[in-house]
Protein backbone atom coordinates (compact mmCIF):
# COMPACT_ATOMS: atom_id res chain seq x y z
CA UNK A 1 0.00 0.00 0.00
CA UNK A 2 3.08 2.39 0.86
CA UNK A 3 4.30 1.76 -2.42
CA UNK A 4 1.11 2.48 -4.12
CA UNK A 5 0.79 5.46 -2.72
CA UNK A 6 3.95 6.52 -2.68
CA UNK A 7 3.61 5.74 -6.97
CA UNK A 8 0.75 7.86 -6.67
CA UNK A 9 2.43 10.81 -5.20
CA UNK A 10 4.88 10.98 -7.46
CA UNK A 11 2.37 10.37 -10.90
CA UNK A 12 0.15 13.73 -8.98
CA UNK A 13 3.03 15.43 -8.56
CA UNK A 14 4.25 14.92 -11.65
CA UNK A 15 0.94 16.02 -13.38
CA UNK A 16 0.88 19.13 -11.26
CA UNK A 17 4.42 20.33 -12.13
CA UNK A 18 3.43 19.83 -15.80
CA UNK A 19 0.06 21.43 -15.04
CA UNK A 20 1.94 24.84 -13.67
CA UNK A 21 4.52 24.27 -16.42
CA UNK A 22 2.03 24.82 -19.45
CA UNK A 23 -0.12 27.60 -17.14
CA UNK A 24 3.04 29.31 -17.31
CA UNK A 25 3.73 28.65 -20.41
CA UNK A 26 0.27 29.64 -21.50
CA UNK A 27 1.30 33.48 -19.84
CA UNK A 28 3.94 34.03 -22.18
CA UNK A 29 3.66 35.57 -26.06
CA UNK A 30 5.94 36.56 -28.70
CA UNK A 31 7.50 40.21 -28.52
CA UNK A 32 5.40 42.43 -31.06
CA UNK A 33 8.51 43.61 -32.53
CA UNK A 34 8.60 45.61 -36.16
CA UNK A 35 11.84 45.25 -38.21
CA UNK A 36 13.01 48.13 -40.34
CA UNK A 37 13.80 47.76 -43.86
CA UNK A 38 17.23 45.42 -44.65
CA UNK A 39 19.67 47.67 -45.83
CA UNK A 40 22.06 45.09 -47.57
CA UNK A 41 21.40 41.07 -47.92
CA UNK A 42 24.28 38.41 -48.57
CA UNK A 43 27.21 37.69 -46.39
CA UNK A 44 29.98 39.51 -45.47
CA UNK A 45 32.87 38.51 -47.26
CA UNK A 46 35.69 40.94 -45.98
CA UNK A 47 35.41 40.61 -42.32
CA UNK A 48 36.98 37.68 -41.02
CA UNK A 49 35.19 34.91 -38.75
CA UNK A 50 36.50 33.80 -35.21
CA UNK A 51 35.79 31.92 -32.51
CA UNK A 52 34.85 35.57 -30.29
CA UNK A 53 32.40 36.58 -33.25
CA UNK A 54 29.16 35.01 -33.62
CA UNK A 55 28.81 33.52 -37.38
CA UNK A 56 25.83 35.88 -39.06
CA UNK A 57 22.33 33.56 -39.48
CA UNK A 58 20.40 33.01 -42.65
CA UNK A 59 17.57 32.44 -41.03
CA UNK A 60 14.97 34.84 -39.70
CA UNK A 61 15.51 35.45 -35.60
CA UNK A 62 13.21 33.01 -33.70
CA UNK A 63 10.20 35.06 -31.66
CA UNK A 64 11.31 35.73 -28.47
CA UNK A 65 8.53 34.75 -25.71
CA UNK A 66 8.43 37.51 -22.62
CA UNK A 67 5.13 37.59 -19.94
CA UNK A 68 2.26 38.73 -21.23
CA UNK A 69 1.61 42.83 -21.56
CA UNK A 70 5.28 43.45 -21.83
CA UNK A 71 5.74 46.37 -24.10
CA UNK A 72 8.53 48.74 -25.45
CA UNK A 73 9.12 50.81 -22.02
CA UNK A 74 12.14 52.67 -23.89
CA UNK A 75 9.69 54.84 -26.53
CA UNK A 76 10.32 58.20 -26.11
CA UNK A 77 11.94 58.13 -22.85
CA UNK A 78 14.69 60.71 -22.29
CA UNK A 79 18.36 59.54 -23.44
CA UNK A 80 21.37 60.74 -22.00
CA UNK A 81 25.31 60.05 -22.93
CA UNK A 82 28.60 60.47 -22.11
CA UNK A 83 29.11 62.36 -24.99
CA UNK A 84 26.89 65.83 -24.37
CA UNK A 85 27.94 66.90 -27.89
CA UNK A 86 26.88 64.67 -30.65
CA UNK A 87 28.50 65.13 -34.03
CA UNK A 88 25.72 63.96 -35.90
CA UNK A 89 21.74 63.66 -34.82
CA UNK A 90 20.22 64.33 -31.28
CA UNK A 91 19.73 61.55 -28.59
CA UNK A 92 16.11 61.16 -29.00
CA UNK A 93 16.68 59.49 -32.02
CA UNK A 94 17.32 56.51 -29.87
CA UNK A 95 13.92 56.11 -28.52
CA UNK A 96 11.85 57.42 -31.29
CA UNK A 97 10.55 54.20 -32.53
CA UNK A 98 12.57 55.23 -36.24
CA UNK A 99 14.82 52.21 -36.72
CA UNK A 100 15.53 52.41 -40.37
CA UNK A 101 19.08 52.63 -42.24
CA UNK A 102 18.35 56.44 -43.18
CA UNK A 103 20.83 59.10 -42.56
CA UNK A 104 18.96 60.92 -40.61
CA UNK A 105 17.70 58.25 -38.20
CA UNK A 106 20.71 57.85 -36.20
CA UNK A 107 22.77 60.00 -33.73
CA UNK A 108 26.73 59.91 -33.87
CA UNK A 109 28.81 59.85 -30.72
CA UNK A 110 32.84 60.37 -30.70
CA UNK A 111 35.48 57.74 -30.52
CA UNK A 112 36.51 56.01 -28.00
CA UNK A 113 34.21 53.90 -25.56
CA UNK A 114 30.65 55.91 -25.23
CA UNK A 115 27.45 55.22 -23.30
CA UNK A 116 23.89 56.50 -23.92
CA UNK A 117 21.18 55.93 -21.11
CA UNK A 118 17.80 55.70 -21.26
CA UNK A 119 15.45 56.47 -18.18
CA UNK A 120 12.29 54.44 -17.75
CA UNK A 121 11.34 57.49 -15.15
CA UNK A 122 10.37 54.16 -12.73
CA UNK A 123 11.69 50.45 -12.16
CA UNK A 124 10.80 47.59 -14.58
CA UNK A 125 11.05 44.28 -15.35
CA UNK A 126 12.70 44.14 -18.21
CA UNK A 127 12.78 41.02 -20.28
CA UNK A 128 14.45 41.93 -23.47
CA UNK A 129 17.23 44.97 -24.29
CA UNK A 130 17.34 45.10 -28.27
CA UNK A 131 20.10 47.69 -29.74
CA UNK A 132 20.55 48.53 -33.11
CA UNK A 133 23.24 50.29 -33.90
CA UNK A 134 24.28 51.43 -37.49
CA UNK A 135 22.74 48.64 -39.71
CA UNK A 136 23.50 50.15 -43.15
CA UNK A 137 26.57 47.65 -44.14
CA UNK A 138 28.33 44.52 -42.44
CA UNK A 139 30.10 45.53 -39.26
CA UNK A 140 31.03 44.50 -35.90
CA UNK A 141 30.74 47.26 -33.04
CA UNK A 142 33.51 46.90 -30.06
CA UNK A 143 32.96 47.04 -26.60
CA UNK A 144 28.90 46.34 -26.91
CA UNK A 145 27.78 46.16 -22.82
CA UNK A 146 24.76 46.59 -21.08
CA UNK A 147 23.60 47.56 -17.91
CA UNK A 148 20.77 48.35 -15.72
CA UNK A 149 20.31 50.17 -12.36
CA UNK A 150 18.39 52.05 -10.14
CA UNK A 151 21.35 54.60 -9.54
CA UNK A 152 21.41 57.57 -12.31
CA UNK A 153 25.33 57.51 -12.27
CA UNK A 154 25.91 53.69 -12.39
CA UNK A 155 28.21 54.04 -9.03
CA UNK A 156 26.13 51.12 -7.11
CA UNK A 157 23.66 48.17 -7.64
CA UNK A 158 24.54 47.96 -11.57
CA UNK A 159 23.70 44.89 -12.90
CA UNK A 160 25.29 43.82 -16.44
CA UNK A 161 23.14 41.92 -18.80
CA UNK A 162 25.47 41.61 -21.44
CA UNK A 163 29.15 42.48 -22.25
CA UNK A 164 31.71 41.41 -25.02
CA UNK A 165 34.55 43.45 -24.03
CA UNK A 166 37.01 40.42 -24.13
CA UNK A 167 39.89 42.63 -23.38
CA UNK A 168 38.65 44.71 -21.01
CA UNK A 169 39.45 47.54 -23.14
CA UNK A 170 36.76 49.84 -22.06
CA UNK A 171 37.62 48.92 -17.88
CA UNK A 172 34.37 47.50 -17.00
CA UNK A 173 35.49 44.39 -16.86
CA UNK A 174 36.40 41.01 -19.15
CA UNK A 175 32.99 40.18 -20.66
CA UNK A 176 31.98 36.37 -21.82
CA UNK A 177 29.64 37.53 -24.78
CA UNK A 178 30.64 37.39 -28.11
CA UNK A 179 31.33 40.07 -30.48
CA UNK A 180 28.25 39.82 -33.79
CA UNK A 181 27.73 41.74 -37.05
CA UNK A 182 25.23 44.48 -37.05
CA UNK A 183 21.82 43.69 -38.87
CA UNK A 184 18.30 44.98 -39.41
CA UNK A 185 17.33 42.79 -36.60
CA UNK A 186 19.42 44.29 -34.15
CA UNK A 187 20.93 42.56 -31.02
CA UNK A 188 18.38 41.12 -28.93
CA UNK A 189 19.61 40.32 -25.23
CA UNK A 190 17.78 38.41 -22.61
CA UNK A 191 17.88 40.35 -19.49
CA UNK A 192 15.85 37.80 -17.80
CA UNK A 193 13.68 39.63 -15.61
CA UNK A 194 16.14 41.91 -14.41
CA UNK A 195 14.91 45.11 -12.12
CA UNK A 196 15.57 48.49 -12.76
CA UNK A 197 15.38 51.74 -13.69
CA UNK A 198 18.28 53.11 -15.76
CA UNK A 199 19.45 51.34 -18.88
CA UNK A 200 22.94 51.69 -20.30
CA UNK A 201 24.56 50.91 -23.50
CA UNK A 202 28.06 51.19 -24.25
CA UNK A 203 30.28 50.71 -27.59
CA UNK A 204 33.53 51.35 -28.22
CA UNK A 205 33.70 51.75 -32.23
CA UNK A 206 32.75 49.37 -35.07
CA UNK A 207 35.17 47.26 -37.76
CA UNK A 208 33.64 50.48 -40.21
CA UNK A 209 34.58 53.40 -38.03
CA UNK A 210 35.55 54.09 -34.32
CA UNK A 211 32.64 56.65 -34.21
CA UNK A 212 29.75 54.85 -32.46
CA UNK A 213 26.25 54.87 -34.02
CA UNK A 214 22.89 54.48 -31.86
CA UNK A 215 20.06 54.00 -34.37
CA UNK A 216 17.42 53.03 -31.74
CA UNK A 217 17.36 50.98 -28.61
CA UNK A 218 14.07 48.99 -27.06
CA UNK A 219 13.61 47.94 -23.65
CA UNK A 220 10.80 45.51 -23.46
CA UNK A 221 9.13 45.15 -19.83
CA UNK A 222 6.40 45.85 -17.66
CA UNK A 223 6.27 47.89 -14.60
CA UNK A 224 8.02 46.63 -11.81
CA UNK A 225 5.27 46.21 -8.58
Amino acid sequence: MKAIALTLGLTLGVAFAAQNLRAADAELEPLPIKLPIPAFMGTPTDIPLGDLIEKPSDKPRPPFLAPKGAQNLAFQKKVTSSDKSPITGTLDLITDGDKEANDNSFVELRRRTQWVQIDLEQPAKIFAVIVWHAHNTWQVYHDVIVQVSDDPDFAEGVKTIFNNDQDNSSGLGVGTDKEYFESYEGKLIDAKGVVGRYVRLYSRGSTYSALNRYTEVEVWGVPAK
